[in-house]
């Protein structure tokens, strides 16, 4: 709707991801903060991560060809300046993910393992010049190892094993075994089947906020899901509307602990989430 001409849209508000190859038409780039949260603690951008956000503004071949970058804190645009200024790292290696043309033609040399045997093996034997390195493929490995024993075809399999699901997560990776059990029965996944709307709340304590966050990675992970099999993932409207609510609970949470500025717009649900879920996504 950004790129679309005649909308009324005229300013964008954005994280960082932005960055990650987005080509929308802007004209102009205004970082509210050149410091960011990596999950583990608050650090400056890096030079990429600067020039990656400044290059939305004016791309060549788009309604603003040449762009402008500004801050709105005036002490951040030595930073700035610095960055936009500076060669950006050298990468001395890249990471090589196997995909699934790689590995359908691996299993036709092998039709009688299993994916998770399938992918030890071809990680196992797989050869990469020193430029190249296999990238991290456990929580692959993980889902692999749930999915193995569903009656689904391989690609199917590779799209449960690539999905955005956290493996050690308890209620996650209950939701991900449950969507994938019910795809392999039935062929359609309704999210009522694994979650009841209106029984999320601002939660209570550290663990309750867990447990939301947990919630969240499902609904996400429906969402992501509802993309690639969108005929048997059809809920796709009310999961995104519920993860969203998820997030103003969290942000509600965190405001009354003081560790972000009060928002205006609040959230109110009459019971507890932690029946959202039923017990079989907390084995």
């Amino acid at each position: 709707m950004f790129n679309d001409e005649g909308s009324d849209f005229d300013v964008l508000v954005a994280s960082d991801a932005i960055g990650m190859g987005l080509n929308l038409n802007i004209s102009r780039i205004i970082f509210s903060t050149l410091e960011k949260f990596d999950g583990i603690e608050t650090r400056k951008l890096t030079v990429s991560e600067i020039k990656q956000i400044a290059g939305r503004a004016g791309r060549y071949g788009s309604k603003f060809p040449t762009g402008e970058v500004t801050c709105i804190d005036g002490e951040d645009l030595p930073l700035l300046h610095s960055s936009l200024k500076s060669f950006s790292p050298q990468l001395e290696r890249a990471g090589l993910f196997p995909s699934y043309d790689l590995l359908y033609l691996y299993s036709r040399l092998h039709p009688r393992i299993g994916l998770h045997s399938l992918l030890e093996e071809f990680l196992e034997k797989a050869k990469l010049s020193s430029n190249y390195f296999i990238s991290d493929c456990e929580e692959i490995l993980k889902v692999a190892a749930v999915v193995d024993g569903l009656p689904l075809a391989l690609h199917d399999k590779y799209l449960f094993c690539i999905s955005p699901v956290e493996m050690n997560d308890e209620i996650s990776s209950g939701g991900l075994a449950q969507f994938a059990e019910n795809y392999a029965k039935k062929g359609l996944v309704r999210l009522k089947e694994i979650f009841t709307p209106g029984m999320l709340q601002v939660p209570k304590s550290q663990t309750e906020l867990k447990e939301l966050e947990s919630v969240h990675k499902v609904l996400d992970l429906y969402v992501w899901l509802s993309f690639r099999f969108e005929d048997s993932f059809p809920d796709h409207e009310l999961a995104s509307s519920q993860k969203a609510i998820c997030s103003l609970l969290i942000e509600e949470f965190l405001q009354r602990l003081g560790w972000q500025k009060p928002r205006r717009r609040r959230v109110s649900a009459r019971s507890t989430f932690r029946s959202a879920l039923p017990q079989a996504c907390r084995k």
